[in-house]
């Protein structure tokens, strides 16, 4: 059996935000850790049958940056809950959802330039 691992290390300023973020896979194709914006991790409680969260981002994330980020991750999601499930009602759904959103974040956009 193969074990994989992935390590995040974040450095946090004085007010326990986070300053830096960088993260390593011992898949990943590249070697060394790589600096990121930010992070979305999500678990499975199986013992209280939730979801646990952790959310960061750098304070040098754009708010677009961010905006897209999630839609990306819904997006990846949607294709993720197809593999697993099958269910192409509910993966279909989640990606109207990313076309809105993006329809959304372009518009928005436009206005601000």
């Amino acid at each position: 059996m193969k074990n994989s691992e992935i390590n995040f290390t974040i450095n946090l300023d004085e007010k326990n935000l986070p300053k830096t973020i960088k993260w390593d896979a011992t898949d990943k194709e590249s070697q060394g850790a790589e600096d990121t914006k930010s992070i979305s991790l999500n678990i499975w409680d199986n013992l209280n049958h939730s979801t646990l969260r952790i959310d960061l981002w750098t304070e040098d994330m754009s708010v677009v940056e961010m905006k897209r980020f999630y839609i990306d991750i819904l997006g990846g999601m949607a294709q993720t809950i197809l593999n697993s499930t099958g269910d192409e009602y509910m993966s279909e759904e989640m990606k109207e959802l990313c076309d809105r959103l993006v329809t959304h974040v372009n518009e928005e956009n436009k206005n601000v330039k």
